[in-house]
């Protein structure tokens, strides 16, 4: 019953969508939960593989799937080290594999700023709201396609200095595209109209932090019966009113290069400081102004993630360190129940389906635990290849790694 009120409440302020789609990075409710036809447990590069699609460039952008279709972002020839890129959308069809179309959005100059190995030039997630889908590449800019592959509207105006190259996903709300500009100088975050691409506004950051730079995508809250909107950034992290813009509250603390997106419920919004010394943090957000020191419930500093999001399933809440330690706990008191080491490392974030949490790592394995206080592992599944995207699903699991695209079901 716990877990079915906080899916409901997820379902208030996340965009509309079909039980089996799966619109934006971390599905429906943007926290990572799947309701639908169950998915398998167990599979192998042969088993229960549905198809295996050759995907063009390289992108750690996660799938959107939605009406039969999926959506991925891409940068050719996706080479980290080669500024000049063809920055594109794909869209391909869930029952083939094969592509629907490609389309280059936006071309990425030679002298553009170099990323981070570990990163790719399509980092950020594809959304699809009511009919229309929606890119964003970072510092290089945002875009409209309608479903068919035609641009509607781009935008390139919103300018600053990248460190690493992009990697925040933007958020729909109320008719607004909402996204962080957290660079290496004067970090900001904006709101783009979502029909015309035109700038609603634009919010400098409120702290200072020796480094700015941060890669986190919002979370919409009701508290109250108001909608916030939650961005942590470099050396805090802030509340927004998503009309205006407004600063409703903030927190701050040591921390940069946050890439985790935070999760809600019991009152509580569940973030990562990242950066160097990750610590997860439990916030009231019913606060006004400067919280710092009256609104932070707990703190956890052993296990936090720097990459992967949190997963929040009723009472319990479950995190993966980029190291491979597995961690379930208590949300509302931060009591640690259980922590284990999986293998590998981790940089995607986890999803639940079926009473599961799907741990996926670097190297294309795939953990599946049962959800619960005490730690059961229902199998490990092995892919291969470089994997940092999430996992997709819409009764079937879609897998990305370096090379290709995986539908996997029962078969």
């Amino acid at each position: 019953m716990r877990l079915i009120s906080l899916v409901s409440i997820a379902l208030v302020v996340a965009p509309a969508a079909h039980a089996a789609d799966w619109p934006e990075f971390r599905g429906p409710t943007g926290d990572g939960h799947y309701v639908g036809k169950p998915l398998p447990t167990k599979w192998d590069a042969n088993t229960n593989i549905v198809w295996k699609q050759p995907i063009p460039g390289l992108g750690w952008s996660s799938p959107a799937v939605v009406g039969g279709k999926i959506y991925l972002t891409t940068a050719t020839p996706g080479d980290v080290g080669e500024p000049e890129q063809s920055l594109r959308a794909i869209c391909l069809d869930t029952r083939t594999g094969k592509p629907v179309w490609d389309k280059e959005v936006f071309h990425q100059p030679e002298k553009s700023p170099r990323i981070q190995n570990k990163n790719s030039h399509a980092s950020a997630s594809p959304l699809v709201h009511d009919g229309k889908l929606y890119v964003h590449f970072g510092h290089q800019g945002t875009a409209c396609l309608d479903l068919n592959g035609k641009i509607l509207w781009s935008n390139r105006e919103l300018k600053y200095a990248p460190v690493h190259g992009n990697g925040g996903s933007p958020e729909w709300v109320d008719g607004l595209l909402i996204f962080s500009c957290d660079g290496a100088d004067d970090p900001f975050v904006a709101a783009l109209d979502a029909d015309s691409g035109t700038v609603k506004w634009k919010k400098d950051r409120t702290w200072d932090s020796p480094k700015r730079f941060a890669f986190c995508t919002p979370t919409v809250v009701e508290v109250n019966g108001v909608k916030q909107v939650v961005v942590p950034g470099a050396g805090g992290v802030a509340a927004y009113d998503p009309k205006s813009g407004d600063e409703l509250w903030k927190v701050t603390y040591s921390g940069y290069s946050v890439v985790p997106r935070p999760v809600f419920g019991h009152g509580l919004i569940f973030l990562s400081t990242s950066y160097d010394a990750a610590s997860l943090l439990a916030i009231r957000t019913d606060g006004k102004g400067d919280v710092t020191d009256s609104h932070v419930a707990w703190t956890l500093k052993q296990g936090a993630p720097h990459n992967p999001s949190p997963l929040l399933v009723g009472d319990e809440l479950y995190l993966v360190a980029d190291s491979g330690v597995a961690t379930c706990l208590d949300a509302r008191s931060g009591k640690v129940h259980w922590q284990k080491r999986l293998q590998g490392n981790y940089s995607a974030s986890p999803l639940l389906a079926g009473g599961n949490v799907y741990f996926l790592n670097e190297r294309g394995t795939t953990t599946v635990v049962k959800a619960g206080t005490t730690f059961k592992e229902i199998s490990r599944n092995a892919i291969g290849g470089v994997t940092q995207a999430s996992l997709a699903a819409d009764g079937a699991i879609y897998l990305r790694n370096d090379t290709h695209l995986f539908k996997i079901a029962e078969r």
